[in-house]
């Protein structure tokens, strides 16, 4: 295993390295046991903390890492929506951990019950501990069940939110494909700061897409606290060439917070109360309010609903030693998205193994690619290169750099961007897993 320049790794120019794997221990093995690499624990096994976990390893093979993850099987939240249009099954949105363990991340399926910030030690329910030197929490978002009347964890089984990826992305698909043609499915979109930002729009383009081909008297209602969204001009620009939007005819209506888009409960599986008038559908996905993953504030890692970390390092600015990247912690003007999350573990590992080696990190960079699919050969994007203001601790765009796709894109560009969004997904998850 061959390392990394540090400075090609910090603006992400890395490619996946091979080589042999690495042996690691269990259970809890002191820094002098291990020589000078340190223990890294990392809790989360999604794209922010496989990416850590392995680029770690390439950085410095002394370095023992143990992930951590609840679930054997990850689904990536990207381009699950297309699951829904039947465009990707949910095989082809998993993806296990056998590419990490070849790097020498010593993989442990078992759900973290708390973190020791003192004792500098990691608890499972399944009764293990695991001292660390620094510990990275990559948990991913919660809902905050409280926000929308009537509607907590056990409902979403019924009336799915699918905002995680896995069995609920099964249940909303096989609720459309239930429904009849005529039928009505309501969006309610959560307001911000939330897990993808294009994700809800997205989603009512991918339902649009399949129900064109075989539902086509069928709609699709967004309701949405907001009056503004991300990409909206392109997405509405889609939707009123594809599914005429705008028209009496239209197979989306987006109603926003100043028109009465905000929900306030569910009434019933087919019922919502909305703050001005009540909207009935026959298939409901609700989209909650998030926050931080549980652990994070099991932890005491939380200010409000996510969590303060110093952006050159993503070190907690409430406990030293550990680590918050991705969508729980507060990485403005980055998006919570997959793309922020590998690009932030990426920043975070070369921290962490400079901090392990007792040197000042580095200066970082930061980059985010978004891809939206609304429909047939119908693709668009905006991509963004970042850099840290030291002394306000914010993470702010590089003018001039990345850019959106232009509203007057061609046929072809749009076809094209279809593409590059599924040359995108096979390259993050090999990059982040493999």
């Amino acid at each position: 295993m061959y390392k990394v320049n540090r400075r090609k790794f910090i603006r992400g120019l890395g490619t996946v390295a091979g080589g042999a794997a690495i042996a690691a221990s269990t259970g809890c093995v002191s820094s002098h046991a291990m020589g000078r690499g340190g223990h890294v624990v990392v809790i989360g096994g999604g794209t922010g903390g496989a990416t850590t976990a392995k680029y770690l390893r390439r950085l410095n093979e002394n370095v023992q890492v143990t992930l951590i993850e609840s679930n054997p099987i990850h689904h990536t939240c990207y381009l699950s929506n297309e699951v829904l249009s039947g465009d990707r099954s949910l095989d082809d949105i998993s993806v296990g951990y056998d590419g990490l363990k070849a790097h020498g991340v010593k993989v442990v399926i078992d759900k973290v019950t708390g973190i020791d910030p003192d004792a500098k030690t990691v608890m499972t329910a399944g009764g293990d501990k695991f001292k660390y030197d620094r510990c990275v929490v990559s948990p991913g978002v919660d809902f905050k069940w409280e926000a929308i009347g009537g509607y907590d964890a056990a409902t979403s089984e019924r009336t799915p939110h699918a905002w995680k990826a896995g069995p609920q992305t099964l249940t909303l698909r096989q609720q459309l494909v239930a429904m009849d043609d005529g039928g009505t499915v309501a969006i309610v979109a959560p307001p911000n700061p939330f897990r993808c930002p294009p994700g809800p729009y997205e989603r009512a383009s991918q339902i649009a897409m399949y129900f064109k081909h075989h539902k086509p008297k069928s709609k699709i209602l967004i309701l949405d606290p907001k009056d503004a969204f991300s990409k909206q001009g392109l997405f509405k620009q889609a939707w009123t060439r594809m599914y005429g939007f705008g028209t009496d005819n239209s197979m989306i209506e987006w109603v926003g917070g100043a028109g009465g888009g905000k929900v306030l409960a569910l009434k019933s599986p087919t019922l919502l109360e909305g703050d001005i008038e009540d909207f009935k559908a026959d298939v409901i996905n609700i989209i909650p309010p998030q926050k931080a993953g549980q652990i994070a504030f099991a932890a005491g890692l939380t200010e409000g609903d996510w969590c303060p970390v110093n952006k050159k390092t993503f070190e907690s600015t409430i406990h030293k030693n550990i680590h918050v990247i991705g969508d729980a912690s507060s990485a403005a003007k980055m998006p919570k998205s997959g793309y922020a999350a590998n690009s932030q573990a990426k920043v975070c590992a070369a921290a962490v193994v400079d901090l392990l080696a007792g040197r000042d990190p580095g200066e970082p960079s930061y980059v985010n690619t978004c891809y939206s699919i609304a429909g047939d050969d119908y693709g668009f994007s905006v991509a963004a290169v970042y850099r840290l203001d030291a002394e306000a601790n914010m993470i702010n765009g590089v003018k001039g750099a990345g850019g959106l796709t232009p509203m007057d894109a061609d046929a072809e560009t749009l076809k094209r961007e279809v593409a590059f969004a599924h040359s995108w997904y096979d390259n993050i998850v090999h990059d982040s897993f493999g």
